[in-house]
């Protein structure tokens, strides 16, 4: 608390007239954040270019407000303030599916996502996998900080693990899917 009120040029006391509580400023600072990304994503989806530049802007946009948060920092958050680790998912799940639902459906009209994709089972699908990003017993397991838990399930999601012999092999099909 001394840090963050000599970094805003106020005291304490000044701060808590403003926050009733330190999880009240955290939480605060998880909304301003949210709406932060919020626009930043809309601003990019919004604006001029194709499909492969905005997503990897939007996805620097997400990774560095991500990797802003340590294991330790969650691990604290889950055990001594869960409703503040709840909003984190809150978060996730009033802008994840909206914001990657419009993600996919530019890729699909731009021909760099394949047009038989379910937006919304697969929007929703990974709202489900963000949340493993910020689980502190995930990354205790995995020993990945969010950032690199991030990369790795855009690295899967986006390429998958197939080689490209087994991509060959199965086509377009999963290899437990039937062939139509």
């Amino acid at each position: 608390m001394d840090r963050l009120a000599l970094a805003l040029g106020m005291s304490k006391k000044t701060l808590y007239v403003h926050f009733p509580s330190k999880d009240a400023m955290v939480s605060a600072i998880f909304a301003a954040t949210g709406i932060s990304i919020r626009r930043q994503v809309t601003d990019i989806l919004d604006g001029p270019g194709r499909f492969p530049e905005k997503l990897e802007r939007l996805l620097r946009v997400v990774a560095d407000h991500v990797g802003a948060m340590s294991p330790a920092f969650l691990q604290d958050l889950d055990r001594f303030a869960p409703q503040l680790h709840g909003e984190i998912q809150a978060i996730k799940e009033r802008n994840i599916p909206t914001v990657f639902s419009r993600v996919l459906s530019l890729g699909i009209e731009q021909g760099m996502i394949r047009g038989d994709i379910d937006v919304i089972f697969l929007a929703e699908y990974w709202l489900q996998v963000a949340r493993g990003v910020h689980d502190p017993s995930m990354l205790a397991r995995t020993g990945l900080t969010p950032r690199e838990a991030l990369e790795k399930a855009l690295d899967l999601f986006f390429i998958g693990v197939f080689t490209p012999a087994a991509r060959k092999k199965f086509g377009q099909h999963s290899p437990v899917a039937p062939r139509g």
